[in-house]
């Protein structure tokens, strides 16, 4: 059985390697592992050692802290029936490349892309 925390640090791996536009392989090259292993971390299949987590950090360009931002918060929403569904944008490919693509635009323009996306929410 999966641990919440194995999750959580998983979830955080793969969220940050997608921020960065890193595949698997590349970050298992970096840390000098196989990319079936990143695989087994970032579903929680897998603990990650620390001294793992600490290279892992590393090739993320990232504290080892940065893992485990949020877990207080995660724990209290967490649902109390376990097999309810929980919205995940960490896990969300779609939602993480659209954020990757919002920050590649100028800012002046990305604050009135922003603008219109509140505008079309309130309106639906």
């Amino acid at each position: 059985m999966k641990h919440p925390v194995d999750v959580h640090v998983g979830k955080r791996v793969r969220h940050r390697r997608w921020t960065l536009g890193m595949t698997q392989q590349q970050l298992a090259e970096k840390v000098g592992i196989k990319f079936q292993q990143i695989q087994k971390y970032e579903t929680g299949m897998n603990r990650v050692s620390a001294s793992r987590l600490w290279d892992i950090a590393e090739a993320l360009d990232v504290s080892v802290g940065f893992f485990f931002e949020g877990m207080e918060e995660e724990a209290a929403d967490r649902p109390a029936d376990p097999t309810s569904p929980m919205v995940d944008l960490l896990s969300d490919k779609e939602a993480l490349e659209l954020v990757r693509s919002y920050y590649a635009i100028p800012e002046n323009q990305r604050r009135r892309l922003f603008e219109l996306a509140r505008v079309l929410s309130e309106a639906a």
